[in-house]
């Protein structure tokens, strides 16, 4: 029975949002499926080739069976043409995505696809198994390789390779080896140089800003559906498990590099500062299979994520394509990447490497050309489109990264976010200049009605802007909220991209519901044990609150026994300044085992940990009163589509 309410609920729901649907956005979308090359079935055989077994739970959830971790059926409604509100480029995209399994790309190599947002692909060596980017988190990557085993045998792993420094290619580690194989040497881990300082690094200083804007592109607490998610664009979702790390034990330090495991021999092809700051591809020559890591999808990538990273190198990226094509082209009769589907057939390997290596080296020349021709970001983005023969590659299209996103982050690259118009040297903050728009166009009810023009019309670009100029300058006022959040859902219909689609969709639901209310992310155990000392005493410098801080200055040594680690910290004119294997005269010292200094911190507990002795401070304690209370603790929950 409550089965049947909820079957008629969600009919009922899927229904009013259907009738919600612009004839501005069914023209649009079906516009779009006029123009895209249906005739190019490549991909869907690629995708289904291979099968051999899906997971038998309808479900994988945590060891304790409290929290669901995936669930395979959330994405069953995949089936049929695309429903007005689902760009049909992406529903296609989407459904591939979605294919689950266990599959054989040769006698040797499988791949478990469809357990997380990237994939886990097997090599079977002389005795055991060589896994590659062991998924996010351990329960998805311990129910993928016993799916694997079900095919391939009990055999033990003999080694895992991480491709590159993103979680959801190491962070299920713990799942299928663990660190007492690590330590007695039956399992190596191999990662490209510098792995483990962008593993750890990369989101710590920026990490709670970043995280805040990781739910808008992933589409965090949206319903996957027709109305709802529709994948990341290249892999469904990151799973909701435990994210974990064990540090390499052996790094690749140079292309050309080559390795024989259990077997398999390997040779390596370093590709730093392409989709991550450590990466790497690897080609097996002995089976003719090139691992292209996320160097290469089934979509193009973002060079600057919306979630927010350093930019990363267009034109690198495309010359490594271009050397992988020339180093493996040739020997290569399979590939295949950490997200989407393999390739299968020499000539299909080295036609998908040049196109999509063109495409990026189109976006780098295209942006840099017309940005030397005196054009701003914005217009750059208007103009730069990639030319038929690319565009009509589904593997170009932008269901992930964008032309249009990418080529303003080609320009930040070179030319930085000021465009060279002193008009936008020095603008007004957000809310200020709404408060002017709205006033120079004859106040809100003038504002709101030229929204609501444009919504009519189907011009949800510039309705988008004015409405937002009003919420801006008057977050209470409802029917611009509203509005505002209708119109961002017609765009979210229309994307082709998955993740534009879920920061609209995340967008209007902010604006009708307000930010969410989670809690402060807790922090992967294994995450925080890698993390060097140093940086995270610079993202306690970037905590620091100057207002709270006042004239005040605090002096003091902190040792970390365990480590055998020193710093000489001190904290004035609004900056913490910190130094490593130095020690100052005359300043107290605190003496504690890391983790309970940087639990004392979190919680504000200093001096409870210090008269409980699980802290030592020798020296003037009374010089470190109210250190705990000039730092922030971030708001995981910030307003973004709000003042």
């Amino acid at each position: 029975m409550r089965f049947a309410v909820v079957m008629i609920l969600t009919l009922a729901l899927s229904g009013a949002a259907q009738a919600q649907v612009s004839d501005a956005t069914r023209a649009a979308n079906a516009e779009m499926s006029r123009t895209l090359p249906w005739s190019d079935r490549e991909d869907e055989e690629f995708a289904a080739r291979g099968f051999i077994a899906a997971w038998d739970q309808p479900q994988i959830r945590s060891a304790d069976g409290s929290r669901l971790v995936w669930d395979f059926a959330a994405y069953s409604f995949l089936q049929g043409e695309a429903p007005a509100t689902v760009n049909p480029s992406l529903w296609r995209q989407a459904g591939l995505l979605a294919r689950a399994g266990l599959f054989r790309v040769t006698d040797r190599v499988y791949q478990v696809r469809g357990f997380d947002v990237s994939n886990m692909t097997i090599i079977v060596g002389e005795t055991g198994l060589i896994l590659v980017d062991p998924l996010t988190s351990s329960e998805t990557a311990q129910a993928a390789l016993a799916l694997a085993r079900r095919t391939l045998g009990d055999r033990p792993v003999r080694a895992v390779i991480y491709t590159h420094s993103h979680v959801d290619h190491f962070g299920g580690v713990r799942g299928v080896v663990s660190a007492e194989d690590i330590a007695a040497g039956s399992v190596e881990i191999i990662a490209p140089e510098g792995f483990m300082e962008h593993a750890v690094t990369e989101n710590v200083i920026a990490g709670n800003a970043m995280g805040r804007r990781a739910l808008y592109q992933f589409g965090s607490g949206l319903t996957p559906g027709p109305e709802g998610q529709m994948s990341s664009g290249i892999g469904l979702a990151i799973s909701a498990g435990t994210f974990t790390l064990i540090p390499p034990t052996r790094s690749i330090t140079h292309t050309g590099e080559t390795l024989t495991i259990d077997g398999v021999r390997i040779e390596f092809q370093l590709t730093p500062e392409t989709e991550a700051p450590a990466e790497m591809n690897f080609f097996l020559p002995d089976l003719g299979v090139l691992c292209l890591a996320e160097n290469a999808n089934a979509s193009m990538h973002n060079v600057l994520t919306p979630r927010g990273a350093l930019v990363r190198d267009a034109k690198a990226w495309a010359d490594y394509l271009t050397q992988a094509l020339r180093l493996y082209g040739d020997r290569s009769q399979a590939l295949v990447t950490s997200h989407a589907w393999p390739r299968f057939g020499n000539d299909r390997v080295r036609d998908f490497i040049a196109s999509h290596r063109d495409a990026y080296k189109y976006l780098h020349d295209q942006t840099v050309r017309l940005m030397n021709a005196g054009y701003t970001d914005r217009e750059i983005a208007e103009q730069v489109r990639l030319p038929e023969p690319l565009a009509s590659r589904w593997f170009n299209r932008g269901y992930y990264g964008t032309m249009m996103h990418n080529s303003r982050a080609v320009y930040q690259r070179y030319m930085g976010w000021y465009d060279a118009n002193p008009a936008n040297l020095n603008p007004l903050p957000p809310a200020e200049e709404a408060t002017r728009f709205v006033r120079a166009m004859g106040g809100p009810e003038r504002v709101l009605a030229e929204g609501q023009r444009a919504f009519d019309e189907g011009d949800y670009r510039w309705a988008a802007r004015v409405l937002n100029h009003l919420v801006f300058a008057a977050p209470d006022n409802t029917a611009a909220r509203q509005l505002l959040a209708r119109t961002h859902r017609q765009m979210a219909y229309q994307a082709e991209s998955a993740i534009w689609r879920n920061m609209y969709l995340v967008a209007a639901r902010e604006l009708e519901q307000g930010p969410p209310d989670r809690p402060s992310q807790v922090q992967s155990a294994d995450l925080v044990a890698a993390t060097p000392t140093s940086y995270i005493l610079d993202l306690l410098a970037v905590r620091l609150n100057p207002e709270r801080l006042g004239a005040r200055r605090f002096a003091f040594n902190l040792v970390f026994p365990e480590r055998n680690e020193r710093f000489a910290v001190s904290i004035a004119n609004g900056v913490l300044v910190h130094e490593r294997d130095v020690t100052l005269a005359d300043a107290p010292t605190i003496t504690s085992q890391r983790a309970v200094f940087l639990q004392a911190m979190a919680t504000q507990t200093m001096l409870r940990a210090a008269l409980s002795g699980s802290i030592r401070i020798a020296g003037d304690r009374r010089s470190l009163e109210g250190l705990g209370d000039v730092f922030d603790t971030p708001d995981p929950n910030f307003a973004i589509v709000t003042p």
